[in-house]
């Protein structure tokens, strides 16, 4: 298969939480062929027993005249022609490393990871192009604002697909489009993932605020400024232009903080009242990706140099264990 081609439409999805579900559920509309890894041998007997995902999304019915489920990730990934990763980003260096290095190479992959890889400090598109040799034209990256709870209650949702190569993002929209689901493309790769990234930390900061009682007049002051924090931070780190009041960036952000659907919300919630957060992340069932993203980040500004005071709000909060009243307080006189 040459590398810009996808002769076959067989779509590998690697990860076994909500958002793979869903995405699972969404390509089975279009695609005739999914092959889907998940690490639980327990898990992949559940689905083909019951049809169901047995953690995540479980009224979500898995068509498994269409969906090949496997915990061989290299099988997976060697039969498929487009790989779609969606596990946390904490685990996704941790559960790629098993494969050999050249077998992403010649695939077209998507992140659909909306977080940081914490060992390299890398957005997924970056790290997949160093670790694996895929070149940039065949990244691509799926973006919200969209969560995998309305995919699964099939409430009118949208999806932007960034890619550098215009008819990729196109073959991954049509994949994903259907009744309930709307698509657009966007060519700025680097943009909409570093957005994507940061706005798990600014949700973060909105559930700490929720959490210490500040009301909603507040969270539109904090939201306003994030979005601010997000360009001037995407603007430097890749400086194309862009109109970050689109659904990719402001509308991620927006749904991400206020939605009950949040887990960087709720976990920013709990932080601010009271729990610690060893004992916040233990009482979650699932990732925060901006608990991760936050140290990252702060360890790329250092590079970049960008006013982020919200950012730095968030960071001196969860891991130097500054009091969230006071770190907010501060904060608020830095906001306009």
């Amino acid at each position: 298969m040459e590398i810009s081609e996808i002769k076959n439409d067989v779509v590998a999805v690697i990860g076994g939480g909500s958002w793979a579900t869903a995405l699972v559920k969404l390509l089975s509309n279009n695609v005739s062929s999914i092959h889907w890894w998940m690490r639980s041998e327990e898990a992949v007997n559940h689905v083909l027993r019951f049809r169901h995902n047995p953690r995540y999304l479980q009224s979500v019915e898995i068509d498994l005249d269409k969906v090949r489920v496997s915990t061989d990730l290299q099988g997976i990934i060697e039969s498929s022609d487009v790989v779609i990763i969606a596990t946390p980003s904490a685990f996704m260096h941790e559960s790629l490393s098993i494969i050999p290095p050249g077998l992403l190479a010649n695939k077209i992959v998507f992140s659909a990871v909306k977080g940081i890889i914490p060992e390299y400090h890398a957005i997924p598109a970056r790290y997949i192009h160093k670790t694996f040799g895929t070149p940039y034209s065949n990244i691509g990256i799926i973006c919200g604002p969209c969560h995998a709870e309305e995919v699964a209650l099939e409430r009118l949702s949208y999806l932007t697909i960034a890619c550098s190569e215009e008819r990729f993002a196109n073959k991954m929209a049509n994949f994903l489009s259907c009744r309930y689901l709307k698509t657009t493309i966007s060519d700025d790769l680097f943009g909409t993932e570093i957005s994507a990234i940061l706005k798990n930390v600014y949700a973060l900061a909105s559930g700490i605020c929720s959490g210490l009682g500040y009301g909603d007049n507040f969270q539109a002051v904090l939201v306003s400024n994030a979005i601010q924090e997000i360009e001037r931070f995407i603007d430097s780190v890749h400086e194309v232009h862009r109109d970050t009041k689109t659904s990719a960036y402001l509308g991620d952000l927006l749904v991400t903080a206020y939605s009950n659907f949040s887990r960087n919300r709720t976990f920013g919630t709990m932080i601010g009242k009271g729990y610690s957060v060893k004992s916040a992340q233990l009482e979650m069932n699932m990732v925060a990706e901006g608990y991760f993203a936050t140290k990252s980040l702060m360890e790329i500004n250092k590079k970049f140099q960008v006013n982020m005071p919200i950012l730095e709000a968030v960071n001196n909060i969860i891991y130097k264990n500054s009091s969230p009243v006071i770190e907010i307080k501060l904060l608020c006189d830095k906001l306009s």
